[in-house]
C-alpha cells in the first residue's frame, strides 16, 4: 500500500506543479479534469476519495488503539513499534494525498475562472476599445 501512495503523491505533486505554469501540458490537463468531472467520472472520484478517508479514519483509530494498549501495559513491544510506525506513515500519506486532491480541485477551479475572466475582458476590451484622453488639447 506504501508504494501506491507514493506514486499518487508523485503524480499529484506532478499536476499540481504543472498547473501553476501556463503551457500546453497544462490546458491538456484542465481538459482532462473538465472531462473527468462531468458524467460518471465525478462519482467515481468521489467514492474514491470516501474510500480513501474512511481508510485513513481506520489508520488513525489504529494508532490510538495501539498507543492506548502502550500505556495501559507501560512497555513497548517491538510488534507493536513497527505496526505503529506503519499505520502513521500510512495515515500521513493517505492524509497528504487526500489534501493534494483538494488542492488539485480548487486550482482547476481557480485556472478556469481565469481563464474565463481573461476571455471576456479581451472580448469586452475587444468590443469597445477605449480613446486615450489628451489633456493638452484645448476644447
Amino acid at each position: 500500500m506504501t508504494p501506491l501512495l507514493f506514486m499518487v503523491l508523485a503524480m499529484e505533486m506532478g499536476v499540481i506543479i504543472t498547473m501553476l505554469f501556463h503551457s500546453p501540458l497544462r490546458n491538456l490537463i484542465i481538459m482532462g479534469l473538465d472531462r473527468l468531472k462531468q458524467g460518471r467520472g465525478l462519482v467515481t472520484s468521489r467514492t474514491i476519495f470516501a474510500t480513501l478517508f474512511i481508510v485513513f479514519v481506520f489508520n488513525v483509530y489504529d494508532i490510538l488503539k495501539t498507543q492506548k494498549r502502550v500505556i495501559e501495559v507501560g512497555t513497548t513491544n517491538p510488534t507493536d513499534q513497527v505496526l505503529l510506525a506503519n499505520h502513521v506513515l500510512e495515515a500521513s500519506l493517505m492524509g497528504f494525498c487526500l489534501f493534494l486532491g483538494l488542492m488539485i480541485d480548487r486550482l482547476h477551479y481557480y485556472v478556469k475562472e481565469l481563464w474565463l475572466l481573461r476571455k471576456s475582458l479581451k472580448v469586452a476590451r475587444d468590443s469597445n476599445p477605449i480613446q486615450p484622453v489628451n489633456k493638452n488639447k484645448k476644447a
